[in-house]
């Protein structure tokens, strides 16, 4: 089986859009084998119910990002990655404007992937770091 991954801009944005990235409004500014730049506008939609922004709404953004970035590097051969571990620090939140997440490669193997991501707001402020692994799936047989 061959993965599609798209080409252009507006093919990696339409990928999302009928997809849990597409419910957060997530749209992507750069999708590069070395950067992906992602990016949601705060809504009362993606508050908890106490106020505060949704932590789901943060991961959902980083953790596209760093599957974008994986297609975007598969292996020759490969068919697909799934994502074997995450983890998450968070260091704030953003009560409106825009949440921008930049998630860089720290490891491209055969394997496993590994990446890194840094969510802030549109004021600057660091809201979250954010670390994945992706195991990369062959084909059987």
């Amino acid at each position: 089986m061959k993965i599609d991954i798209p080409g252009t801009l507006e093919e990696w944005n339409a990928r999302g859009e009928d997809y849990f990235p597409g419910l957060i409004g997530a749209r992507f500014t750069k999708v590069a084998t070395d950067a992906i730049v992602g990016e949601f506008d705060v809504h009362r939609a993606l508050h908890s119910w106490n106020g505060f922004l949704h932590a789901g709404s943060v991961v959902t953004l980083a953790d596209t990002c760093c599957g974008y970035g994986t297609l975007k590097n598969l292996p020759e051969g490969a068919n697909g990655f799934t994502t074997i571990d995450l983890s998450t620090n968070f260091l704030g939140t953003a009560l409106d404007g825009t949440v921008i997440c930049t998630a860089t490669p720290l490891h491209l193997g055969r394997t496993t992937q590994v990446w890194d991501a840094v969510v802030r707001a549109d004021t600057g402020k660091s809201m979250a770091q954010f670390r994945c692994t992706q195991m990369i799936l062959w084909p059987r047989g």
